[in-house]
């Protein structure tokens, strides 16, 4: 008895909700200072397993994703937090081979990887006096720059 063989995504190109969801995974790691690494050790993979989670080029499941929210501290929920409907209609579409990272940008200044670094900087400063200073020192900062626009 011949199995009917499913359709299967093109190679190359992880589906947008599996790129957003991993994006999310890269986020919150990134936040608390979790290298790829340790979050790998800590669910029993390779650090190149869980570069492929956070690239979207291997879907998370179910069960892998509980794990996650639970190592990082956030619900379930968290990884599919701003992801856009047009994200999650192209998820059930057909996606075209020439993958460009750049493709799932959606805007979020929080989904770079510079706002993530600068957030963990600024949560390293134990002095909550100086925290505040420097985020007073920046809100001016951008205040003096939206003025020259």
């Amino acid at each position: 008895m011949k199995r009917a063989i499913s359709p299967q995504k093109p190679l190359g190109r992880p589906r947008p909700v599996d790129a957003h969801v991993g994006s999310r995974v890269r986020m919150r790691r990134t936040l608390l200072g979790v290298t790829q690494e340790q979050l790998g050790n800590a669910v029993g993979l390779t650090f190149q397993q869980i570069q492929k989670y956070e690239s979207g080029a291997n879907r998370i499941g179910a069960s892998r994703l509980f794990e996650f929210s639970q190592i990082l501290g956030v619900p379930v929920s968290f990884f599919f937090d701003d992801m856009s409907d047009d994200d999650a209609d192209r998820s059930t579409q057909e996606a075209p081979l020439d993958f460009d990272e750049q493709d799932f940008d959606d805007g979020d200044p929080m989904s770079r990887r510079e706002s993530l670094e600068l957030a963990q900087a600024y949560y390293q400063i134990r002095d909550p006096k100086i925290r505040k200073r420097l985020l007073e020192l920046v809100r001016s900062v951008g205040s003096l720059e939206e003025e020259a626009v």
